[in-house]
């Protein structure tokens, strides 16, 4: 009996070539709508589903696939006699080959002008339907997915006039793997029209691979990147890399937080980070004065760190940021003499991210893996509570509480225990990942003394990413000169630190909201 294959494709790369070749080993073509039409034109023999089924497509092609004659025909186990019996008694005749691809949802939902309406009607049925039921009968049926599998399948067919099994098996896996893709960028896109923020009974998610990577963390460690699915701006994978080598798997982990930090200032500002901290944060006028506070702040830590620039980068900074070794720079443009400047250093990746400012979606999940599960939580998409506080009896000054919200910024994205010492909208110490807080404290002032000078602390302010147990961390503030802490409060010493505070003069404001970031 002749082998039949049905093809009903949307991507249609490569598919008159493939069922000319497939025409030319026997194979018989059935076929759809704008995928008969595309083949006939082409002068490829097909026989359309509706002469298959002796049913028309209706429903505006919604119905075309869906009949019993297909769908009996995919699912007949050739090993089963009765199976077999009853195609002979139905007077239906085997399929032994799916070639579809499905309604493009994702091009269909990134579209800026996208209606619910048009993301509904690209939701495809029969395809997912027919791909399902041929993997399902993976032993008798070759189902194709992905282009680029036509050729894998073309050879074997050529070589041995049939598909092998361990081939077949391998298409089956990529089928659900491709229909469960396909139905969670659906439910994405549902979740996301219906602003439902709660956290389903069942987390589904679906990612694309972006790159595989030459090793993780370590050089033992397998790594690849993937991407969501959907329209979004301001992230890493939107970048364009205009110079350097690919981005590492540490580089996209250590960038992202300096991105995330750098979207949290409105005024040109600089942000260096290493290891996934912040360690020289600067904001000014211009950017070239940001970069010199950045750099200023911790010219050590800086080497082989990630930068993230909210502004042009201008040809004079970038003389400047050339004498650094810099890992990565992201910035949302560049003069044109800045990018030469940059891209003589052929190792360093510079990344261009016009959106640099855009913030996540507020549906946006932030996921920890763990053994046996994940932990699953929303963004930290806030940076106060209700209102910020005043607890002490003095006042802080104006250049006080902007300096506080500068810091304020900065420490909810250093690892707790986290401290962040700022003055003049520059970072002057940072304690980061601290098991106890008056650690991070003395090594944020220690720091401080050593990069900067020893009078760096005097008249800086201290933001701290959690409330303070015990009033240590105000005294070791006072002994460094800080003048004005800012925390969230709510600890059951709160007034022992209030009193210090009092005692030595000190500013304190509480925000009514903590940012851990373990």
């Amino acid at each position: 009996m002749k082998m039949r294959a049905l093809i009903s494709v949307s991507d249609k790369t490569g598919i008159v070539e493939l069922a000319k070749e497939l025409t030319k080993l026997g194979v018989e073509i059935i076929s759809t709508g704008g995928t008969y039409k595309k083949l006939t034109d082409e002068g490829v023999k097909a026989i359309e589903v509706s002469e298959l089924t002796g049913f028309p497509e209706c429903l505006d092609g919604r119905v075309k696939t869906l009949h019993p004659i297909v769908h009996a025909g995919l699912l007949a186990m050739r090993s089963n006699p009765s199976h077999m019996k009853q195609l002979k008694e139905l007077g239906i005749q085997p399929i032994d080959m799916v070639i579809v691809n499905l309604y493009p949802f994702k091009a269909t939902i990134m579209k800026d002008d996208v209606t619910r309406a048009d993301a509904v009607e690209n939701i495809d049925i029969g395809g997912p339907t027919m791909l399902r039921a041929a993997a399902k009968n993976y032993q008798d049926v070759a189902v194709i997915v992905d282009p680029r599998d036509y050729e894998t399948v073309l050879k074997e067919m050529k070589e041995d006039g049939k598909v092998s099994l361990d081939t077949k098996f391998y298409l089956m896996q990529k089928v659900f793997m491709h229909t469960s893709n396909y139905d969670t960028m659906i439910a994405d896109y549902l979740k996301a029209e219906r602003k439902d923020y709660d956290l389903p009974e069942t987390l589904t998610m679906t990612f694309e691979k972006v790159q595989d990577m030459r090793y993780g963390e370590n050089p033992h460690q397998k790594a690849a990147f993937y991407r969501e699915v959907g329209k979004k701006k301001g992230t890493l994978d939107m970048a364009e890399q205009l110079n350097g080598k690919e981005l590492s798997f540490n580089n996209i982990n250590d960038a992202n937080g300096a991105l995330e930090l750098c979207k949290e200032y409105d005024e040109p500002t600089v942000v260096a980070s290493k290891h996934g901290n912040p360690c020289g944060v600067g904001s000014a006028a211009t950017i070239e004065e940001a970069w010199d506070k950045a750099y200023a702040a911790d010219n050590v830590s800086i080497f082989g760190g990630i930068v993230a620039i909210n502004r042009e980068v201008t040809a004079p900074m970038a003389k400047k940021m050339a004498e650094v070794f810099l890992e990565v720079i992201i910035a949302p443009s560049y003069e044109k003499e800045a990018l030469d400047i940059l891209c003589e250093k052929k190792n360093v990746r510079v990344l261009r991210l016009p959106d640099i400012t855009a913030m996540q979606r507020e549906t946006a999940l932030d996921l920890k893996k763990v053994n046996g599960g994940l932990i699953v939580q929303g963004i930290d998409n806030k940076l106060i509570g209700d209102e910020l506080k005043v607890v002490t009896d003095r006042q802080p000054s104006d250049q006080e509480m902007e300096d506080m919200m500068f810091a304020w910024k900065m420490v909810k994205y250093v690892k707790s225990n986290g401290i962040a010492l700022a003055k003049n909208k520059q970072s002057v110490g940072i304690g980061p990942g601290q098991v106890n807080r008056i650690w991070a404290t003395k090594q944020s002032v220690e720091h401080a003394g050593e990069l900067i000078g020893p009078d760096a602390t005097k008249g800086a302010v201290m933001a701290s990413d959690a409330f303070f147990p015990f009033p240590d961390c105000v005294e070791a503030a006072h002994e460094a000169g800080i003048t004005a802490i800012i925390q969230p409060g709510g600890a059951m010493r709160d007034q022992l630190s209030i009193d210090k505070c009092n005692e030595y003069g000190i500013a304190m404001v509480f925000t009514g909201m903590r940012h851990f970031r373990h």
